[in-house]
């Protein structure tokens, strides 16, 4: 590691990059980013690091969740409210359920860049360069927008600042409140079939709150009633951002990427000597990894070995995302290699990447019967193994959305058109995530944290 510097990337070969046609254009902008202030603090990652390593320990559950791509256009304080209430929502009846601690990340304030299958995309016999995320180009299908261009790297850094600004107001400023648990439901999700169930968990913590107020404990001076820890992350594509945006931080001397406080490396750029590896080296924050059915146990272990040789704990989260017909053939083998190797990870699942299909109807959608399916096989195969599921990762949004297909909210196939807003992937709605929030919080209450195990002689 003596020899990483955060441009060591650049002599990697690397992939899901964009052409940009303008290299002076890109410099500059890449050059104010570097000057601009971090948009996170390295004790902030420290902190979320700590928080991790609890849940490599099987002692609190981590809950990911966000926009499959956030929008320049879809930027505005209520959205970002109604994300994060049901965000809280969600947390709240996994803590109750699970009984335990849950660690909130989302999936904000940086993930403008998707990966692609294909550089490009074919409409109507029009063939043109595919979008790649409103970091780099726009959705409209037309030669101009298609163009990748730096300047809009600085309109990303400053919507991730606005929305940070917001998100820490929120957590930190009352909104966060245990005794507002009623005011986080949407207006639309009254209806939903699991209201009275999410009204029966806000009624036991209502009375919590007043037993403990009976002991002096109220939000004025107990903080854990009044704010919570709230955390970024998003999916470090854009390596030329990603490198701008590293600071050494002047407690450890240590490199940290300040554009959010988690960072991962998805599944078509994990390959061990590749540039996004080489970056992810060097910077200490906690990191993901995306373990889709083509990552081989010789690899994975290499990914250890690279990027957490000294095996920190909370360092390292391995994100599975198989697919629920493919979980069962391969988290398996993945989980033996770890535990052979003696290696500390959060488990994490990732329902939704593997459960991609195109409806009849002409648009890409998750069953969510499929999502609900691969959640539960998950825990099912870390019961068996004896190791912790420690996570879920989902795409969600507090919007009423019709772009998955199923659960309570009756999303059919015919309904998609209805409300189909995203950028990119299907997201779950409101009522979804919550739904799956429930079956997460009994799963997680009935399996044992690792040390539990070993005591009891499993």
């Amino acid at each position: 590691m003596s020899t990483w510097t955060p441009d060591s990337w650049r002599a990697k070969p690397i992939s899901q990059v964009p052409a940009y046609p303008d290299a002076a254009a890109l410099a500059e902008a890449e050059r104010q980013l570097a000057t601009f202030p971090p948009l996170v603090f390295a004790g902030e990652a420290r902190d979320l690091k700590s928080k991790l390593a609890s849940v490599a320990r099987g002692e609190a559950f981590l809950l990911q969740g966000g926009d499959c791509a956030e929008s320049f256009a879809e930027h505005g304080a209520d959205h970002i409210r109604d994300f994060f209430r049901v965000f809280l929502q969600m947390a709240v009846v996994l803590t109750h359920g699970a009984s335990k601690p849950v660690v909130k990340v989302g999936r904000v304030a940086g993930q403008f860049a998707k990966p692609r299958s294909s550089d490009t995309e074919v409409i109507d016999g029009v063939e043109l360069p595919s979008y790649r995320g409103d970091i780099i180009n726009a959705i409209d299908f037309n030669e101009a927008s298609r163009v990748p261009d730096p300047d809009r790297m600085l309109q990303a850094y400053r919507q991730s600042a606005a929305t940070l600004n917001l998100l820490r107001a929120f957590s930190m400023g009352g909104y966060a409140e245990l005794t507002r648990i009623h005011d986080w439901t949407v207006g639309f999700m009254k209806g939903s079939n699991w209201y009275p169930r999410y009204e029966e968990v806000a009624r036991k913590i209502d009375d919590a709150i007043t037993f403990m107020a009976a002991l002096g404990l109220n939000p004025d001076n107990t903080p854990a009633l009044r704010q919570t820890s709230f955390f970024t992350s998003h999916e470090a594509l854009l390596l030329g951002y990603e490198e701008a945006l590293t600071r050494r931080d002047s407690i450890s001397n240590d490199w940290y990427a300040t554009s959010g406080h988690m960072l991962w490396i998805g599944d078509r750029t994990r390959q061990p000597d590749s540039a996004h590896v080489e970056y992810f080296a060097g910077i200490k924050n906690p990191i993901g990894i995306k373990c889709g059915p083509t990552l081989s146990n010789e690899d994975l272990l290499r990914l250890l070995d690279r990027l957490n040789p000294t095996d920190e704990a909370g360092r390292i989260t391995l994100i599975a995302r198989f697919g629920s017909d493919k979980i069962n053939d391969h988290l398996p083998r993945l989980i033996e290699t770890v535990q052979r190797a003696g290696r500390t990870v959060v488990w994490c699942s990732d329902p939704m990447h593997g459960n991609t299909i195109k409806a009849s109807t002409g648009f890409k959608t998750r069953p969510f019967d499929r999502v609900l399916s691969e959640v539960k096989s998950f825990f099912d195969v870390h019961r068996e193994m004896g190791t912790y599921a420690g996570g879920v990762h989902i795409e969600m949004t507090g919007d009423d959305v019709t772009e998955c297909v199923g659960g309570v909210s009756a999303v059919t196939e015919a309904t998609l058109a209805d409300r189909y807003n995203t950028y990119c992937d299907p997201r779950l709605n409101a009522s979804q995530a919550l739904e799956l929030a429930f079956l997460v919080s009994e799963e997680v209450h009935a399996q044992k944290p690792p040390r539990q195990r070993l005591a009891a002689g499993e």
